[in-house]
């Protein structure tokens, strides 16, 4: 029943999140300072893993610094602080900051949360800091909520540049990424300077979280911001530490790799030389995933011959990403055979990929050759692109000016491939269906004599998935007891892959039980994709009910819903006709300042009043969303259509058809609008709605825009359903001998579009000036007799 959903739809009111959802505000004050030093990112990158880095920081002590867990940043006393205080409340700061000194951080803060007075700018920074060092969810509640107090008295100039820059980076490591850009934000405009390893980890969160809007091009953007600022900075020694540093740049590099941008590419990697910096081989590695963004297969030996001149220490991660490029582009052969040279133990790779691609070169400017004499007319923009990639591509890689006739070079050494080659190898045979050598790759890893190469989670999570993609669940839950069994221990990746399968199969049943075992026996904390993967299911078998339920479990549990976990839960009530549910859900994803609201989410939204006809309530979200940013695409427009067919109110489709053909007119070649909203492409499930409403409410001259509008994109009208259309509903019109010469009169101009329309269907008409009759059609028995 809908009440009790409705009573059992967010129990916490969504209050768990306010602290989540706060924005600093530019409150602080300078002098600079800055976070002590911090550990090395991670030196590896596995293309195609997704880029990250190596948050688990370690703070070097001084002398000076008060200890936390491994050690804290260092903190000065102000003595200012202590002057409007009363005795009491002097006390209370002093017993504060000893607790804080002894790292009983839970006393301080039931003490902190128990004071009467806001503490001193001492005892406040370092509090935040080692609630952020502590790195829980509770923890970065806590800090947050700290900030919300000083944010709300107007008071955030009490929090020093080290306790902000660990909230960046908790926050970051939390997945709470734009809370986290909004803090180093927030420092800039505050004159603050935070240190290189807190606002480079915030960029590459950004470019990696899956849940951040356009996160690759927010990175960029903080990125520059952050240089932007150094630049300005009167005094370079007091930044030094704050300066980008290699890990920095490469997470600036692969922002541009995520969004194919080969020129922002090279424009960041043209100013490491400014800062001192020295691309690694990660920098390359990354280099390699542009050029497969780019689709640019042939370059990736050019790479790796670049990293040999340049003496750049070749590590096994390159190895890996090169197999992972050859596997991302479905070329396996040339991937089987860059793994069969590694176990020959050969030296001359760059000379048996070389070998291998001179074939595609040659093949490629034949078709490029080819396709130049047929479109000599439309190429010569195409051209001028191309050549402007070429030209960033040859600056990235002087070598590809380089005489072909030249040795390629040797590898420094015999590379002999391990588990996550091979591992790669099986995810290319996976991809492209050949579960059979998925499997047989399995088997020969375990027959290996060298433990490197032996299988483990990963590999066995990969016939996992190969099996459950052909639908083999009883196959792939013999593999999870096999790996019990040999004691190669399942993780949440495993267990997520099965809890699809099951879904997708509609067997729920069986996916709530995996989800138990998963929880009780493997003691495997399920995840945001776990709970959205089991809410997902519950939608196909049109279980709202239970969607709620995992929804309410998942936030039990202390796991923040993503973007995907919001819409996912609103499609469930749109589905089972609860437009007011998807509505607070919709709410509740508004007011999380930790998602934003994208088009899909207001789509369902619209969807969900539509589904039931309410045509007025779906208008009022279209508004809201054009207030907030947002124009209606074909999706809105489709489900909107589909209401006011429902709803049965053609005047309304006749004020949809205006708005959709301004649009449609806007994206016409030659055609220039001053207006902000983007043209629009419609399908045909727009149109034949649109289209199909005219037609009933006999607006012909409407219906004969519409069609003519499908025609120009492309799209097939069905002339054989408006025939039956018309026959059905307007065989009669006109035909009336007794109206007034007024009503005629008033009745030509409709009766002109009609004989256009069934001039249009290929009917008899006034242009032929004969009676006709329509031959029985597909069951339908009454010939109708048309004026």
């Amino acid at each position: 029943m809908q009440t009790p959903l409705a009573l059992s739809l967010f129990p916490n009111g969504g209050a768990a999140m306010t602290a989540n959802t706060l924005l600093i505000q530019s409150h602080l004050q300078p002098p600079f300072s800055s976070i002590t030093t911090l550990s090395s990112h991670s030196n590896t990158y596995p293309y195609p893993s997704p880029f990250n880095f190596n948050l688990n920081f370690n703070f070097k002590p001084t002398r000076s610094s008060f200890l936390v867990p491994a050690t804290a940043p260092n903190f000065t006393n102000d003595p200012s602080d202590l002057s409007s205080l009363t005795t009491t409340d002097s006390v209370t700061d002093q017993k504060l900051l000893t607790l804080l000194r002894q790292r009983k951080t839970e006393e301080a803060w039931i003490l902190y949360t128990h004071s009467p007075h806001l503490p001193n700018t001492t005892c406040l920074s370092r509090l935040v800091s080692q609630l952020s060092f502590q790195n829980t969810p509770s923890a970065l509640t806590r800090a947050q909520s700290i900030v919300t107090r000083l944010r709300n008295e107007s008071q955030l100039h009490r929090l020093d540049a080290n306790s902000l820059g660990l909230l960046a980076v908790s926050a970051a490591k939390s997945g709470h990424v734009l809370y986290a850009t909004s803090v180093v934000k927030s420092m800039l405009r505050s004159g603050y300077l935070p240190h290189v390893k807190a606002w480079s980890a915030v960029v590459s969160r950004l470019a990696t979280s899956p849940d951040s809007y356009d996160g690759s091009a927010e990175a960029l953007k903080l990125f520059k911001s952050v240089t932007r600022r150094l630049r300005k900075f009167p005094d370079p020694d007091m930044a030094v530490e704050s300066r980008p540093d290699t890990a920095a740049f490469n997470a600036a590099l692969n922002a541009c790799a995520n969004l194919g941008d080969s020129k922002m590419f090279l424009q960041v990697f043209d100013e490491m030389p400014q800062w001192g910096v020295v691309p690694d081989a990660l920098s390359y590695n990354i280099l390699i995933k542009l050029c497969c963004r780019i689709d640019r297969k042939d370059l990736l030996v050019f790479v790796l011959e670049r990293i040999l001149e340049l003496g750049i220490p070749l590590c096994m991660t390159t190895l890996h990403s090169l197999v992972a490029a050859y596997v991302d582009f479905g070329d396996l052969e040339t991937a089987e055979k860059m793994v069969q040279s590694m176990r020959e133990q050969r030296r001359d790779l760059c000379k048996i990929l070389r070998k291998r691609d001179s074939n595609l070169l040659e093949n490629l400017s034949t078709s490029h050759a080819a396709a130049a004499d047929d479109d000599d007319d439309d190429d010569d923009e195409e051209e001028e692109e191309e050549e402007e990639e070429e030209f960033v591509l040859r600056k990235l890689l002087p070598n590809l000016t380089k005489p072909s006739g030249n040795d390629p070079p040797l590898l420094p050494k015999a590379y002999a491939p391990d588990t996550r080659i091979y591992t790669t190898l099986m995810k290319g045979y996976m991809k492209a269906g050949r579960v059979a050598d998925t499997v047989r790759m399995l088997e020969a890893m375990r027959r290996q004599d060298d433990s490197a190469g032996h299988p483990d989670h990963v590999s066995y999570t990969t016939v996992v998935s190969a099996l459950v993609k052909v639908g083999s669940m009883d196959r792939a839950r013999q593999v999870l007891v096999e790996m019990s069994r040999i004691g190669v221990p399942a993780n949440r990746i495993t267990y997520n892959i099965l809890l699809k399968g099951y879904c997708k199969q509609l067997q729920i049943d069986q996916a709530r039980e995996l989800l138990k075992e998963m929880i009780e026996d493997e003691g495997i904390q399920p995840d945001v994709v776990s709970y959205n993967t089991i809410i997902d299911g519950c939608i196909l078998v049109d279980d709202s009910a239970g969607a709620l339920a995992f929804f309410n479990e998942m936030r039990a549990r202390g796991i923040a819903p993503t973007k995907v976990s919001y819409t996912t839960l609103m499609k469930a009530f749109a589905l089972s006709s609860q437009p007011k549910l998807a509505h607070k859900v919709f709410d509740e994803m508004f007011s999380d300042r930790q998602v934003r609201v994208d088009l899909i989410a207001w789509n369902m939204l619209v969807e969900g009043y539509c589904r039931l006809g309410l045509v007025e309530e779906a208008k009022k979200v279209i508004e809201k969303m054009k207030e907030n940013g947002f124009h209606p695409d074909v999706g809105t427009y489709g489900s909107l259509a589909n209401g006011i067919a429902l709803a049965r109110k053609p005047g309304e489709a006749l004020i949809l058809w205006n708005e959709v053909k301004e649009r449609c007119e806007a994206g016409k070649e030659g055609k220039q609008s001053e207006s902000s909203v983007p043209p629009l492409k419609p399908d045909e499930g727009l149109l034949d709605t649109l289209a199909d409403i005219c037609v009933r409410a006999a607006f012909f001259k409407k219906a004969l825009e519409i069609v003519a509008c499908m025609e120009e994109n492309g799209i097939s009208p069905n002339k054989t359903k408006f025939t039956r259309i018309y026959v059905e509903m307007h065989s009669r019109m006109f035909t009336s001998k007794h109206a007034s010469m007024a009503r005629q009169q008033r009745r030509v101009e409709r009766k002109r579009a009609a004989e256009a329309f069934k001039f249009w269907l290929g009917l008899p008409n006034s242009y032929y000036g004969s009676e006709w009759r329509l031959e029985p059609m597909d069951g339908y028995d009454n010939t109708s007799e048309l004026a």
